[in-house]
């Protein structure tokens, strides 16, 4: 299993317009949250799976200096969070980034799911996974709120765009 997140274009077919934009390494939102499911099976306890969030976080994409404004900011994190979002090819290509390595990381999980899909399809992939995945539960009341502000952010660029 690839854990740093590079991407066979020839299963995706979409390249990101530059960094920091995320490109998506599976074919499609649904084959990315089932592969997601997968890899946090694989461990047996909550402080496995935090350590390999955490992981997913610190390959992001270096984030720019100028986008860590209040431009950019998700209201609604415990944390401070900002995210970018472009319109390029039909495709919502998302970039992220947070203070905190444990919210860099679901931030990573977000746009695996989500970045470089059209967004109709953004649209149609309910955050409800981050539920069904177990991660709010596992998650302090806060982080939960945050990452569901995050998803919000994620589901408003993409009615923008569609």
């Amino acid at each position: 299993m690839d854990q740093t997140h590079t991407v066979d274009q020839t299963q995706t077919g979409a390249q990101p317009p530059a960094e920091p934009f995320v490109a998506p390494e599976e074919g499609t939102a649904a084959e990315a949250i089932a592969a997601i499911g997968e890899e946090l099976d694989i461990f047996d306890d909550w402080m496995g799976r935090y350590q390999y969030i955490i992981e997913l976080g610190r390959k992001l994409p270096a984030f720019p200096e100028a986008w860590t404004d209040d431009a950019h900011r998700v209201p609604g994190c415990q944390s401070r969070v900002w995210m970018e979002s472009r319109l390029d090819g039909g495709r919502l290509w998302l970039a992220g980034a947070s203070d905190a390595a444990i919210v860099s990381g679901l931030i990573a999980l977000l746009l695996r799911v989500y970045s470089g899909r059209p967004p109709v399809e953004v649209l149609a992939t309910d955050p409800v996974f981050l539920k069904q995945l177990g991660l709010l539960e596992a998650l302090s009341t806060n982080r939960g709120n945050g990452i569901a502000s995050m998803a919000r952010a994620v589901q408003r660029a993409a009615g923008e765009a569609a």
